[in-house]
């Protein structure tokens, strides 16, 4: 993502311009914008005029739209990215009030203002969105025979870039051997071609190659084959980035189970999935030894910054980006309050997770935000259990009479 402009006041008023330049940058849009915001990009419009006649004709023209977003529609494999909402500035063309769907896109200039003002949230969402490291993580196909998913793993994301199919029969009966190892051969070679249109060979990155049995051990003899006898240099240069690893099966939920291997885990020890998928593995680690140390949930949360122990010595805040999402004005502030809380006021560490990525939805199944504590609290619910004993109604407390 490039900044093209920024002008935003001290009170957090006024516009960003980007201008997307990856598929990325689409995800970090669909994050950044929210419901209520005004949103300008160019657009093309159908046009319908009327001669003095009564004859009509249509027409397709070119014009810079001002909405007020009402709706966004992200399609995650394709990284196209809708956002629809009424018209704010009249044009030649259109009225205020009209509904339109502006499609936002690659290399092409887009201005956002938020309504409410750009907390720090969105500020470091833009920060990171535009910083030239971003990249992918780690490439992985993971296959069987006469299937293949090719993905690609961001720094926030697994984006299915491809699906590879072919029928390879079976090695039974007399004389299948061959049939078989040609279909093989061939889907080799299909996934191989797949694989070199969408990898940048240049990035050296890992790329892991998952399968049941010795699939994935035969497509990489396949590949170092094919370099040697076609001369591939770049190709035989990414001998070293190859990681074989065991797969449940060709299709893409078993990436999961690839990623929490400790050979994967090793190799992709540097990248932004290991070191979330390490701090939820240390989370749970703390959950497990019930000390007091980790907290999660909204209320427990909240509670354990209120009282001081996420900050300073190790307190971390781990929070679902899904909680940022909501449409609820007064729910984002809550959250961005928190975090702005965390790292200012009480100097701890703030770690947004992506709910794509199995370490949030992990952190999503324990209510999308969690704590590692810098000191034990234990029952921290205890002193609301006392309030609400001495505030019934009747004045009575809810105990046993002695």
């Amino acid at each position: 993502m490039r900044l093209v402009k920024q002008a935003i006041e001290r009170d957090g008023s006024g516009t960003i311009t980007l201008f997307p330049e990856d598929p990325e940058d689409m995800w970090f849009t669909y994050n950044l914008i929210r419901p209520s915001d005004l949103l300008r990009a160019s657009a093309l419009r159908r046009i319908t005029t009327e001669s003095a006649t009564g004859s009509t004709s249509s027409t397709r023209v070119h014009i810079n739209l001002l909405i007020q977003v009402e709706k966004l529609d992200f399609d995650t494999q394709s990284s196209q990215l809708h956002v629809s909402g009424r018209i704010t500035e009249e044009t030649k063309y259109t009225k205020v009030g009209q509904w339109h769907t502006l499609d936002l896109e690659l290399n092409r200039n887009f201005t956002l203002e938020k309504k409410d003002g750009w907390d720090s949230v969105a500020r470091n969402l833009v920060k990171e969105a535009c910083d030239p490291a971003k990249q992918a993580d780690v490439w992985a196909v993971i296959m069987q025979e006469g299937l293949a998913h090719l993905a690609v793993l961001t720094g926030h994301r697994t984006v299915l870039r491809q699906k590879v199919e072919t029928t390879v029969p079976k090695k039974r009966g007399m004389g299948k051997q061959g049939d078989h190892d040609k279909a093989l051969e061939k889907f080799f070679q299909t996934t191989l071609d797949t694989l070199l249109r969408h990898i940048d060979l240049s990035a050296n990155l890992p790329i892991l190659l998952a399968s049941p049995g010795f699939v994935a051990q035969a497509f990489l003899k396949f590949i170092l084959d094919t370099a040697t006898r076609t001369g591939n240099k770049p190709l035989m240069g990414q001998k070293a980035n190859f990681v074989v690893v065991h797969a449940a099966s060709g299709y893409l939920h078993s990436l999961n189970e690839v990623l929490q291997s400790p050979e994967v885990l090793a190799r992709l020890k540097d990248t932004k999935y290991a070191r979330e998928t390490k701090l939820m593995d240390t989370f749970m680690n703390l959950l497990y030894k019930d000390d007091g140390r980790a907290a999660y949930g909204p209320r427990e949360v909240e509670q354990a910054v209120e009282k001081g122990a996420v900050g300073r010595g190790g307190g971390i805040l781990l929070i679902s980006d899904s909680l940022f999402r909501a449409q609820d004005v007064g729910t984002r502030r809550r959250w961005v309050g928190l975090v702005d809380r965390v790292r200012e006021t009480e100097g701890g560490e703030v770690r947004v997770l992506s709910g794509t990525h199995e370490s949030g939805r992990q952190l999503e199944g324990l209510g999308g935000i969690a704590a590692m504590l810098t000191f034990p609290l234990e029952y921290l619910d205890a002193e609301d259990e006392v309030e609400e004993e001495i505030a019934l109604p009747n004045g009575d407390s809810n105990g046993e009479k002695a």
